[in-house]
Formats: C-alpha cells, structure tokens, sequence
C-alpha cells in the first residue's frame, strides 16, 4: 500500500467539477461525506471569504485546517435531519461501506455520525475512489428514501478526502474518525459507538 501521492506519468490529478482528487489505487485516504442538509454551503463560502481560502491550498496550509475544524465542529453540532443517528439508516450505510471490504478496497476505520461518515480506505486496482463512494452514496440513499419514506437529495453533491502522508498521519487518523463520537459527546468510550470500526474491532 501507497501512504501519501507519488509520481505517476498518467497524472492521476482529475477534477469532478467541484474539487480536485487524488485518486490511485493503493492510496490510503480519509473520506467524509455528509447529508445534504448538514452543512449549508453559504456557510462553507463565508468562512472561505473570512480566511481568504483557494482551491489548491496544502492541506497543511493554516487556512485549510482552520476551515476543516470548522466544518468538523459543526458537523458535529448536529445540523440538519440527522437521519444517521437512526439505527436502520446508520446500519445501512455501514453495510455499504463493509460489502466490499477485503475485495475493491480496504477498510481501516470507519465511523457513522448522525449527520456525517469518516471512512479511511485503502482503494484496489479497477476501484477508483470516485466510484467507490458514489456507489456508496447512491446506493444508501435510495434505500433510505425508502425507510424514511421520502423522496430528493440524501447526501451532499461532493465529499471531502485526504491521502495519509505518513504512518504518524495513519494512526491519527484512525484515532480522529474513532474518536469523533466520543469527541462530539455522544459516547464515553470509542468502542461504545455501534456503528464504527473501534466497536467491531473490540467485538462489542
């Protein structure tokens, strides 16, 4: 496995339309995507405004981590319908993510909140992240449409990734997305959260 970009002549640089990717298999990432009400993009554009933000930014730049803490912190004040936070949604959606562990991707850890799902994953040949987490989102929500018995937009158009620089970036972040529910108050210890990866690892 890749931890962190490397040189490839067939430039795996590639935009969607909103935000640029890294995507090669082998490449360890961080994923976040969220309900479509979660976070109102007018919010996301002020404090672009307010830090003086740009696409391209290093992650490491101060502008882009102040704006991924804001996010985090406001994903986890529970905006939105939450519909995560009701257990056969929340059991769909980590379904989705387990089905094809072990055979187009490897899952490293993983954490549904009420409004929000971090994902570390390590994609396989032929699997594009892309794809991966469309196929995710596609299927989930048009099965939670049907549990809730709605129609329209489930989750937000984009999502947000990260590629693992190194192994100390590796361990943090596993313990960030365990962390999160523990973090956001909803738990008093990590393996205490159904649905993410410390409570299966830990067989509870």
């Amino acid at each position: 496995s890749r931890i962190g970009p490397v040189v490839d002549s067939n430039n795996p640089w590639h935009s969607r339309g909103y935000l640029p990717h890294f995507d090669l298999p082998g490449l360890i990432q961080s994923v976040t995507f969220r309900l479509h009400d979660s976070l109102p993009a007018a919010v996301i554009g002020e404090w672009r405004r307010e830090l003086n933000w740009r696409e391209g930014l290093s992650s490491l730049d101060p502008r882009e981590v102040r704006l991924r803490s804001l996010i985090a912190k406001y994903e986890d004040a529970g905006h939105g319908a939450c519909w995560l936070q009701l257990n056969p949604i929340a059991a769909l959606v980590e379904s989705a993510l387990l089905h094809d562990d072990g055979v187009g991707y490897r899952l490293l850890a993983w954490c549904v909140m009420p409004n929000h799902v971090h994902v570390l994953v390590e994609t396989c040949e032929g699997w594009p992240l892309t794809k991966v987490v469309q196929a995710w989102k596609s299927f989930t929500a048009h099965r939670a449409n049907q549990i809730l018995e709605r129609q329209g937009v489930f989750w937000a158009r984009d999502y947000h990734d990260r590629f693992i620089r190194d192994e100390s970036h590796l361990f943090a972040a596993v313990r960030y997305i365990e962390g999160n529910p523990l973090k956001a108050g909803f738990v008093g210890r990590v393996e205490d959260w159904k649905f993410g990866s410390a409570h299966h690892r830990v067989g509870t």
